[in-house]
């Protein structure tokens, strides 16, 4: 009988405990969570902290906040935003512009605690293989939106859109919402690894496009330290992202400037070497020669 497959993560729970393995996506589930409560205690509970959705909100009501690609798709309708709209896009752009834009996908965004619950079925079900589709297809589902903005002169995509969705089925109870979070994480389970996001999903499309110079950035600064475990590979919902950096192919610094890296932390957390770590996008990384190269 064959050894069971060790799990991405064992090495770096076994060199630096549990927690400090997982560090990253405990809070990343209580910053998902907890923006969550936070629109859900009032109409459950009365206790209006903030008020309206991720597409528009109030905070304690001061703080406006407004997402930007619905309202670029409500001008692609025919409608003209608000002042106040303006105002709370400008506020979540200027933040994504510091953060990285995928970072709403891995932080904010509700429909990532379903697509990663199908990924963690998907592994330890051993499902193997599934449709590929590509990476760029969830670009041309973005601008496909715009299309269904202008020609029905309404914002479309929100009528289907998972995340909206989600508000929606907590608030109202059952209905087409769960039909749809349930389709998104079948998709994931059967179909495609990180189908849903990683190659369909428009939204997470956008925020790439925002987040694209962002500040914020995964760095290696231990990149000859990799011993090629690929657990960082295995965790990774957006594989594409690491390689360039950790083997410094073309040059690449040891510095992950890919507009899809979600700044999940998953990296961080898996990697028993600590090669990765967080950082900006400005300044060398020490001793981040390409695996096998000396550093002096």
């Amino acid at each position: 009988m064959s050894a069971a497959p060790i799990r991405p993560g064992a090495e770096a729970i076994a060199a630096k405990g549990w927690f400090s393995a997982h560090k990253w996506l405990l809070l990343r589930r209580c910053s998902q969570i907890g923006i969550l409560l936070l629109f859900l205690v009032g109409p459950w509970f009365g206790l209006w902290i903030v008020k309206g959705n991720l597409s528009f909100s109030y905070t304690l009501n001061t703080l406006p906040l407004a997402d930007p690609y619905v309202l670029l798709q409500s001008l692609a309708a025919g409608h003209m935003p608000e002042k106040l709209a303006l105002i709370g896009v400008a506020i979540v752009v200027a933040f994504y512009l510091l953060v990285g834009g995928r970072t709403y996908c891995s932080w904010v965004c509700p429909v990532n605690l379903v697509t990663d619950l199908a990924n963690w079925l998907r592994v330890r079900l051993g499902l193997k293989g599934g449709a590929h589709v590509s990476r760029q297809v969830r670009y041309w589902v973005l601008g496909m939106t715009f299309v269904a903005a202008a020609v029905s002169g309404t914002i479309a995509w929100e009528m289907v859109n998972p995340v909206t969705m989600t508000h929606r089925g907590l608030i109202f109870g059952a209905g087409l919402a769960w039909t749809v979070l349930l389709a998104v994480f079948l998709l994931d389970l059967f179909v495609m690894r990180h189908g849903w996001c990683g190659r369909l999903c428009p939204v997470g499309a956008f925020y790439s496009l925002i987040g694209k110079f962002a500040l914020l950035r995964v760095k290696l600064p231990a990149r000859a330290a990799c011993n090629d475990c690929m657990d960082c590979f295995a965790v990774c919902p957006e594989q594409q992202v690491i390689r360039p950096a950790l083997k410094a192919i073309g040059g690449t610094p040891p510095l992950i400037l890919e507009a899809n890296c979600t700044n999940c932390g998953r990296c961080i957390d898996v990697c028993s070497k600590d090669v990765f770590t967080f950082g900006t996008r400005f300044g060398s990384p020490e001793n981040a020669s390409p695996p096998g190269q000396r550093v002096n």
